[in-house]
């Protein structure tokens, strides 16, 4: 049974509403000094509603914007995404600390991913693999 809204969370919990694996979290704890659930024994996990926001901001950063670790905890350090009200960022606001990427060099990972370089590389995959399964 779920808990209550402002209630704790279990690691288990928070995994399922954000929807990455608990191993993410956990790896998360260890890149983002801002996540500190509480410890119980057994070093059990419970996570209050601001951890829980900062979690659903930082897997938007990651996986919807594009951002790179290391890009999302430069943006955490800077201050450019507010903890409490993770939710109501726009992408803007985001996207104004570090702008997209132009075709930049593979070491350069502190800055978002440009979407439509990945989408033609994307396609460009997708032919090589038809011309390939058609060989």
């Amino acid at each position: 049974m779920a808990s209550s809204e402002p209630a704790y969370r279990t690691i288990s919990e928070v995994a399922e509403q954000i929807g990455v694996p608990q191993h993410v979290l956990r790896f998360w704890e260890t890149r983002f000094p801002q996540i500190q659930p509480l410890k119980r024994g057994g070093n059990r996990r419970y996570y209050r509603p601001q951890d829980i926001a900062l979690l659903t901001r930082i897997n938007r950063l990651l996986h919807t914007d594009g951002y790179t670790i290391k890009g999302v905890q430069k943006l955490l350090d800077d201050g450019a995404a507010p903890v409490a009200d993770a939710g109501a960022a726009p992408k803007v606001a985001a996207r104004r600390v570090a702008a997209p990427l132009a075709p930049t060099p593979v070491s350069d990972t502190s800055k978002p991913r440009d979407a439509s370089l990945l989408v033609a590389i994307r396609a460009r995959l997708a032919a090589a693999l038809a011309e390939a399964r058609a060989l």
